[in-house]
């Protein structure tokens, strides 16, 4: 039965659902099966004004509180991409309406417990009915994800085998995280506060590898100096979230990396001096919960900040016997905004695009170079290797 549409942007009413939805209507101006989803109509008839969609582009009411609206909307869609979060207080329902109406779902989830608890929950349903579940799509984790994907490609091609060994290094990064991540860590937080089993699962590297536990990990929660960069590292705050889904890549995959596959991310420190205080910036920097005045969900920063903003992300590559191979990948925007809106974006349209197996994916793991390719081609990312 063909379905109303291809795509519909759920959550266009908040700050990074409207830029999703303004990024489609510039940059696919003839697509003409895709709708903007939400709680008012009202409001999404506003934003499709003030984005200079179409006076004709659909809108659908749909309410996170109201599970019979959000299967009406599964039911009538091929992809639902939403970035209505915390996904642990919003996201449950519409992942149970997509998993039972064999509809993709694409999110911007950093939530590694409510994550591993759908995949339990919903995982064999999404087999069963061709619902292609897909995780973390914006900053964290696709550029992580796909950087260890391209560099163990090319370490195949070059040494015969995968390299066992790789980090991943933050050297660079003009731009902080949403509001929406802030908010997904805080409820994070509170969870384990309620709930003390729950941080056994946060600080395994391998929660969502149900079944599976490789070797011991590089913690990358202590400064150190790493020999490899000639540089000071401090710990990255998306790290938890990243690492996670690099593991889960490999496992889905059938462990292309190798079952001892060791891999952890961090920062590089702004200086060499007093590394203490380095690392402590480090962190600052970037940690989402350290500025109370900071974004709040459904707030950013201007189109000027988004646009100067970047990021290069380095996957240093060790062999057993030594051999170093790099990839590299960069992003053209803020990585919380203006890169992640056009990451989802893709990933929710590459979706509609292509067929694959049901299941609760990583977007490596689903769709892997094809995506990179993609978004190499219209997102502004860049995946080189040396």
């Amino acid at each position: 039965m063909t379905r109303d549409f291809d795509l519909i942007v759920y959550g266009a009413t908040g700050f990074t659902g409207r830029l999703v939805a303004e990024y489609l209507v510039q940059h696919y101006p003839d697509h003409k099966r895709w709708a903007m989803a939400g709680r008012s109509a009202a409001k999404l008839a506003e934003i499709r004004d003030l984005i200079g969609a179409p006076a004709g582009l659909a809108l659908v009411t749909a309410d996170a509180d109201d599970p019979g609206s959000l299967r009406a909307m599964a039911a009538r869609t091929e992809v639902v991409l939403t970035t209505v979060g915390p996904y642990q207080l919003y996201g449950t329902p519409l992942v149970a309406a997509c998993a039972a109406a064999g509809t993709a779902y694409a999110d911007l989830c950093g939530e590694p417990a409510w994550m591993r608890h759908m995949i339990d929950a919903h995982g064999e349903e999404a087999k069963r009915t061709g619902a292609r579940i897909v995780f973390s799509c914006g900053f964290d984790s696709i550029p992580f994800d796909l950087g260890v994907l391209v560099l163990e490609e090319a370490a195949k091609a070059h040494f015969g085998k995968p390299a066992p060994r790789v980090k991943g290094r933050v050297r660079k990064m003009q731009g902080g995280f949403s509001g929406g991540t802030a908010a997904s860590l805080k409820a994070t937080l509170a969870a384990a506060a309620r709930e003390p089993s729950l941080l056994k699962l946060l600080a395994s590297p391998f929660a969502l590898t149900p079944g599976f536990s490789g070797p011991h990990q590089p913690t990358g929660l202590i400064p150190e100096y790493d020999g490899t960069i000639g540089a000071w590292v401090a710990p990255f705050v998306m790290a938890p979230i990243n690492t996670k889904n690099v593991h889960r890549t490999n496992f889905l995959l059938g462990h292309p990396y190798g079952e001892d596959f060791r891999y952890d991310e961090m920062i590089v420190a702004p200086g060499v001096g007093e590394m203490a205080k380095a690392a402590a910036e480090a962190i600052a920097k970037i940690n989402p919960l350290a500025d109370p005045k900071g974004p709040k969900p459904g707030e950013g920063p201007s189109r000027e900040e988004r646009d100067n903003g970047f990021y290069d992300l380095l996957f240093a590559g060790l062999m057993e016997d030594g051999t170093r191979i790099d990839a590299v990948v960069t992003g053209d925007r803020d990585p919380g905004y203006g890169s992640t809106s056009k990451m989802i974006a893709e990933t929710a349209l590459l979706l509609a695009e292509s067929e694959g197996e049901g299941g609760v994916w990583t977007p490596g793991a689903l769709l892997g170079r094809p995506l990179a390719d993609r978004l190499q081609a219209k997102a502004g990312l860049t995946f080189t290797v040396a």
